[in-house]
């Protein structure tokens, strides 16, 4: 993995981003994006990938971003997400797998830049309300956390950060989760202006193909003044 002082992104205006491939010894899918371009946020920003310290193994995430990405988005995710170990909903986030990280083109978007994570975990006894189903409360947590992933991936591809607080969600529930079940959450991001970003989230149960949940997740940079 590079080091920090190295640089890790592409820009996703430069119509040349595929000579950003770079091997993989993880997969066989061409790396396309995150490779060379230096990182430089526009402006003060309250969380920077970047700088945060390591959490986690990326190594075993599949997907078409390039390696030093995938665990700057890791990083964010369990230093954000989780926090410590006397913050809510830790052991939850902590038991996260995110096993895909991707990016590509979007052709409805006439070429905008579209990033998708996919990450599973498997619903703990913890997890579940007094009918001993997936507490609602706790799969909007899952949500809100997996959902910005998207984003913060998009920024880091964009060369903007990606990283904000949410402003507002909407959640439809579709169907109960009963403990064991292996939830597979499909995040994808939407729109990302300069300070209002969004994603949308599938939540699927892998062994049975039913959708317990979707949603979608609206972003905003906050202002540093004011935290």
């Amino acid at each position: 993995m590079p080091s920090r002082s190295s640089p890790v992104y592409a820009s996703a205006a430069s119509p040349a981003y595929e000579s950003y491939s770079t091997p993989s010894s993880s997969s066989s899918e061409k790396i396309i994006y995150g490779g060379t371009s230096s990182y430089t946020p526009p402006r003060k920003v309250w969380v920077d990938p970047k700088n945060l310290a390591n959490y986690g193994d990326a190594s075993q995430i599949q997907g078409n971003v390039s390696p030093y990405v995938k665990q700057l988005i890791l990083n964010t995710f369990i230093a954000y997400g989780a926090g410590d170990e006397h913050c809510f909903g830790h052991s939850v986030a902590k038991a996260v797998k995110f096993v895909d990280i991707s990016a590509h083109e979007s052709n409805e978007k006439q070429g905008r830049m579209e990033a998708t994570t996919v990450a599973e975990i498997l619903v703990s006894k913890s997890m579940l309300n007094g009918a001993g189903m997936l507490h609602g409360g706790c799969l909007a947590f899952l949500i809100d956390n997996c959902c910005s992933t998207p984003l913060v991936a998009l920024g880091l591809i964009k060369n903007i950060n990606g990283v904000g607080v949410t402003q507002s969600m909407n959640i439809m529930f579709h169907s109960p989760a009963p403990v064991g079940s292996c939830l597979r959450i499909i995040s994808t991001s939407i729109a990302m202006g300069s300070r209002i970003m969004s994603a949308r989230c599938e939540v699927i149960n892998k062994k049975t193909g039913s959708v317990v949940a979707s949603a979608y997740l609206n972003k905003m940079q906050p202002t540093t003044s004011k935290l």
